[in-house]
């Protein structure tokens, strides 16, 4: 399922000081750790939630988000789009105004019909197919190609 991405989103998801990544490990075939490293080396305030970890990169890691201290600016959701719906409706309940979908080249993705859907029915700002390595500046190598061809085939809108 494509979704066209918006950069204003991006940009205004990327700009919050405090994430949460949702599926952050420090398993290194888990994708969900270099996004997490990546946004922690950009000086991004990041917290790792993953109910099977107590630490990830050395930072104490969260079984949820209801279990976080202190603000959540935006949700970055790397788990199986089963699970996906679950943790909007947390972000829901705990007034996270921002989420981000993860969906790379192969493999499992976090969007879903429900969960976009709960996003736009709680006016959440929604990033909903992408990587953020595409965005995450200075983008290089494979993300940067990855980041040009959406433009080519029209999934990553122009900025308005």
């Amino acid at each position: 399922m494509a979704h066209p991405i918006d950069p204003t989103a991006v940009e205004d998801f990327l700009a919050q000081s405090h994430i949460a990544v949702v599926g952050a490990s420090d398993d290194p075939k888990s994708f969900g750790g270099t996004i997490y490293r990546a946004l922690k080396a950009r000086g991004h305030t990041v917290v790792p939630i993953n109910r099977n970890a107590s630490t990830v990169d050395g930072d104490v890691c969260y079984p949820d988000l209801a279990a976080v201290p202190g603000p959540i600016d935006g949700v970055l959701v790397m788990v199986h789009r089963d699970q996906s719906t679950q943790i909007v409706r947390d972000c829901v309940e705990r007034g996270i105004a921002r989420v981000w979908l993860f969906r790379g080249l192969g493999g499992a993705s976090a969007v879903s019909h429900d969960a976009i859907a709960l996003c736009r029915a709680n006016d959440i700002s929604l990033v909903a197919g992408a990587c953020p390595l595409m965005f995450l500046e200075p983008v290089a190598g494979f993300h940067k190609f990855h980041r040009a061809m959406r433009h080519l085939n029209g999934s990553l809108a122009q900025a308005s």
